[in-house]
């Protein structure tokens, strides 16, 4: 039998056929993907093949294989720095939910997921949550950080979840696409797709007043069917994103303003620091470029992990 991996909590995967019978599926043995040293070989959105076995006078199922992936979005393992954690695989488009305070969402955490995206070939927009709730000062920044992106090429939407603003323009979006929603904890995934599919009556949970975060409400990445002709993917909250498999001379490539600017360089294979004739800093004093997006470059190219060491997938 052919079917999806909806959800997965470590041993067990709950899988859906064409037809719409779910099964619980476990691996038999050692599974493991050629190339990719993952905490978790499968993970949902991935298409495979199990057979059925009679258990306890219960029917459950055997995972046996795996089909080729069109992409996977991937992260540093917490506890394991040289693998990785699939947060999800077969994605048409990511929502990449932001918001400026309560919680905040820094830019060096957006250009990070980004460029992981762009790695894996994987659409992302950006959606600014709670806008209803901004000062005019955060309302300021929220149209600074729309005009960063929109220049590079994302589509940014400022919504909120919560009144409803332009959410029937993410719903819209999603028809006919697999779609993953991710950020923090706290900013606002779950009252979004709450949202989107009331029926589905995900849980949401105050942000704590004491530190700004999001209390964790996800603990697993999950797959809905939703009433529209779409499929969403929720994941768990994430405090950082660790960037991984790239060397130094491909990560300029993965910043579509950098790319774009990479033929001028004096230099073929220029990283953009300390080499002459640099079209990308010359971009950079002209203000072409962002120097936040800059800033976020030498993090990565420099491999500063300093504030994404202790990072992991929140648990409620």
């Amino acid at each position: 039998m052919t079917g999806t991996i909806y959800k997965s909590t470590g041993s067990w995967y709950t899988v859906k056929t064409s037809l719409g019978a779910t099964y619980q599926c476990r691996i038999k043995g050692k599974f493991r993907l050629k190339g990719i040293k993952s905490t978790n070989p499968l993970a949902v959105g991935d298409h495979v093949d199990f057979e059925l076995e009679m258990n306890n006078d219960e029917t459950t199922g055997v995972i046996h294989r795996i089909h080729d992936r069109t992409n996977y979005i991937v992260r540093k393992s917490v506890n394991l720095s040289k693998q990785t954690h699939i947060i999800a695989a077969n994605i048409d488009q990511v929502f990449l939910l932001i918001t400026i305070d309560n919680p905040p969402t820094f830019t060096s955490f957006i250009d990070r997921f980004l460029v992981t995206a762009e790695a894996y070939s994987i659409n992302t927009i950006l959606l600014f949550n709670k806008i209803d709730t901004y000062n005019d000062e955060a309302l300021d920044e929220v149209r600074y950080l729309a005009h960063v992106y929109r220049k590079i090429g994302y589509e940014c939407i400022g919504i909120s979840a919560e009144t409803g603003k332009n959410v029937d323009k993410v719903k819209s979006l999603m028809i006919g696409q697999v779609s993953m929603f991710a950020g923090h904890s706290g900013v606002g995934k779950s009252t979004l797709v709450n949202a989107i599919e009331p029926g589905l009556d995900l849980k949401t949970k105050e942000i704590s007043s004491q530190h700004s975060q999001g209390q964790h409400t996800t603990t697993f990445a999950e797959m809905f069917d939703l009433s529209f002709d779409a499929k969403i993917i929720d994941t768990p909250g994430i405090k950082g994103f660790g960037v991984v498999d790239m060397d130094k001379e491909e990560i300029g490539d993965y910043f579509p303003e950098f790319f774009e600017l990479k033929q001028d360089c004096k230099f073929n294979n220029c990283l953009h620091v300390e080499e002459p004739k640099c079209a990308v800093k010359d971009a950079l004093d002209t203000d072409d470029i962002a120097y936040s997006r800059y800033r976020s470059y030498l993090q990565i190219l420099d491999g500063d992990e300093e504030h994404y060491r202790t990072d992991n997938w929140e648990e409620s």
